[in-house]
């Protein structure tokens, strides 16, 4: 028998698609978005290359540069930790969502004020009242919402209306201050960063004092807690969580109580930047919740729950607040300020419209 061994030729083709049927560009498109901290650090840098191009070409009012962009973070303090804040609320689902950190920010602002101004506390007595009043009032909300089951869009209105109301009452609708108060003042202040052999521009000083402990606290519960698991789990799906074991309600209640707490903090930096506790520090203008929210659902936070990330919440925040000192620049006095709400109105749109493609075409943020 003779055996013949014949030798196959596959013909390869010149250009092979890649795995799954799907071109390169296609691929990196779905990374894009399914990856929402890498496309915010791509629309970071549009930010900063178009308005450093304007810059250069001299169609800016003033200079944006390093020193510019750092002195700017002063407002992406309190609007980052809000965004937090934001993020563990809607990450619970149902609806989840928070309009009265605003409120909350006003009114234990007063509270701080009054004990550590007229009322002669020290700092930490009467940080610690700012804290423990803002658990309290966001633990209000949990009960409306998680126990008598008030939608959390309606509870958080009427509470919004309610403290706003007591902190205009309180304080006789006028700022607090005082010596102490007004000294105060320099933890808003910013403060240059050691770095041999490097000049780096001047950071505020509220940064490392409040924001980054924030960020880190917020980003262990969520990632290294059971706390944090039980939340995304009652966020995908609150039935099935009820079923696996997971009390919905307490927890549910706990991230509003916590939502409060951050506000709490907030407030005291609002002290700080304004030397004065106002009643309307943060409900004047647009509010503190809208541009926190925006922020959360610019970050990849699922408005219907069980996806966010706080980096997300950072780069968002970077990208709002670098965005709006550039409009600033390109359209000096009130025409730049209404620009910036024009800006957060687009970026939310973009970002609700964003989150709906990328969960209806991939199945995640």
């Amino acid at each position: 028998m003779t055996l013949v061994n014949e030798t196959t030729h596959i013909q390869v083709p010149k250009n092979p698609k890649k795995p799954g049927g799907r071109s390169l560009p296609s691929r990196g498109l779905e990374a894009l978005l399914t990856n929402r901290v890498v496309l915010l650090a791509v629309l970071i840098v549009v930010v900063l290359v178009v308005m450093t191009i304007l810059d250069s070409a001299g169609q800016l009012s003033g200079a944006y540069n390093a020193d510019y962009l750092a002195s700017s973070l002063i407002s992406a303090v309190p609007l980052a930790m809000l965004g937090m804040a934001q993020l563990l609320v809607i990450l619970s689902g149902k609806g989840g969502i928070d309009l009265s950190v605003g409120s909350i920010v006003s009114l234990t602002g007063i509270l701080f004020g009054l004990a550590y101004g007229p009322g002669g506390w020290d700092f930490v007595p009467a940080l610690i009242l700012a804290v423990v009043a803002g658990g309290v009032f966001g633990a209000i909300n949990g009960v409306l919402i998680a126990y008598i089951g008030f939608p959390p869009l309606i509870a958080t209105l009427a509470t919004y209306y309610a403290y706003r109301s007591l902190a205009l009452v309180i304080s006789n609708q006028k700022p607090v201050s005082s010596e102490s108060i007004q000294n105060f003042y320099s933890a808003a202040q910013s403060v240059e960063i050691p770095v041999i052999g490097a000049t780096i521009p001047l950071i505020p000083l509220g940064i490392f004092t409040f924001l980054i402990p924030t960020v880190i606290v917020v980003w262990v519960v969520l990632n290294k807690t059971t706390f944090g698991r039980r939340l995304y789990a009652i966020g995908t799906n609150d039935v099935a969580a009820e079923w696996s074991g997971i009390n919905v309600r307490p927890n549910r209640m706990a991230v509003y109580a916590i939502s409060g707490v951050i506000a709490g903090l907030v407030s005291v930096v609002t002290v700080a930047q304004f030397a004065s506790a106002r009643p309307d520090a943060g409900t004047s203008g647009n509010g503190m919740a809208l541009p926190a929210i925006t922020i959360a659902v610019l970050g990849g936070v699922a408005i219907t729950g069980g996806i966010g990330r706080v980096s997300g919440i950072v780069l968002a925040t970077l990208l709002i607040v670098w965005l709006n000192a550039g409009i600033l620049l390109a359209l000096p006095g009130n025409d730049g300020s209404q620009f910036q709400l024009l800006a957060l109105g687009l970026v939310l749109v973009f970002a609700s419209l964003l989150n709906g493609l990328t969960k209806r075409k991939y199945g995640g943020i």
